[in-house]
């Protein structure tokens, strides 16, 4: 991944509405969701919704399909695998990370 990516995909993430989206996405698994049942899910209008869905696809972060007349919205895994690989690329310098690390910020 490249670092302009890397931030076109951050910068997509950093707002709160885009954040539940995708995280709603990673849930719903490959199926996806239709934009419908997602605006009503986390309650956003159907404007915003478009808007922010947008976002996440051009940011490479959702994938987009027609199912008859609905729009169904996925969460792209090889996008977000890359982010979090190019996020951990060097990790605890190059050296294995102490197993404790992880639990220790999670109730940070």
């Amino acid at each position: 991944m490249q670092p302009s990516q890397a931030i076109d995909a951050l910068g997509a993430l950093a707002q709160e509405h885009r954040l539940a989206l995708f995280r709603l996405l990673v849930q719903a698994g490959d199926a996806g969701m239709a934009a419908g049942a997602l605006a009503e899910r986390l309650s956003i209008p159907n404007s915003s919704l478009s808007f922010h869905l947008a976002h996440l696809n051009r940011a490479g972060l959702v994938d987009q399909r027609r199912e008859g007349r609905s729009l169904v919205y996925s969460a792209n895994y090889g996008a977000m695998n890359g982010l979090v690989a190019y996020l951990m690329e060097n990790c605890c310098g190059g050296s294995e990370c102490a197993p404790g690390d992880t639990q220790e910020r999670k109730s940070a």
